[in-house]
């Protein structure tokens, strides 16, 4: 007799099967047209370039698993390393439907609010990339009309913005210390910018709850 998983233990095992999809699809596209075109890679450079930068990938990996999975649940982790743009888009997304609907993410509520939540956020996004796919030609003079131009480059400031202003104001003695760290290592340390994002986010997350651990041990939160 079959027995019946758990939603838990659905969510582990269908995550675990899409995740390793998603990763075989991806190396087998530059393998299929390495193959289709006779184009191989000069796999001396390849190998010399994956010793230089492979380790800090497989490092910023390990420490988001651990920074993301709390905030976002299983579900949520699981469909958001598989689509991507997780700081940028996911995260954000999830995090605003969690404290709308005051639940945390390590709750069953919040485990399928930050699932669906994600989802959405992905369907919404392809759709708009298919939209602009679209109509990319026919919008292109206006899209690169100056005018619209300091416009475009505050998208991310104010998305992120509007998020910071929520939950800082619920917590300003909690928030000040990772604001001014992040703020005064982006200004005065000219090697860190919008690259090293996947770095300083974990960066920032240990920060934090050290600084509050801290706080709190004093008697401040």
């Amino acid at each position: 007799m079959k027995k019946n998983l758990s939603y838990i233990d659905s969510v582990h095992r269908e995550g675990t099967i899409w995740n390793l999809t998603v990763m075989v699809l991806l190396m087998a596209f530059p393998v299929a047209v390495a193959l289709v075109f006779d184009a191989a890679p000069d796999w001396g450079a390849l190998v010399m370039g994956l010793v230089a930068t492979a380790p800090m990938y497989w490092t910023v990996g390990a420490i988001e698993v651990l920074t993301y999975v709390p905030m976002l649940g299983a579900g949520g982790s699981y469909l958001s390393f598989v689509t991507g743009n997780i700081s940028n888009l996911k995260l954000p997304c999830a995090l605003n439907a969690l404290e709308q609907n005051g639940v945390s993410a390590n709750s069953e509520e919040g485990e399928l609010i930050s699932t669906i939540a994600i989802a959405t956020s992905s369907i919404v996004t392809t759709v708009i990339i298919i939209i602009g796919v679209i109509c990319i030609v026919p919008l292109t003079p206006i899209l690169e009309a100056e005018i619209l131009t300091p416009a475009f480059a505050q998208m991310l400031p104010a998305l992120f913005g509007g998020l910071g202003v929520a939950f800082v104001s619920r917590n300003w003695k909690l928030a000040l210390a990772p604001v001014s760290l992040m703020l005064v290592l982006f200004i005065f340390v000219p090697a860190l910018n919008a690259g090293t994002v996947g770095i300083m986010v974990p960066v920032s997350v240990l920060f934090t709850l050290g600084t509050a651990r801290i706080l709190y041990k004093k008697g401040v939160l």
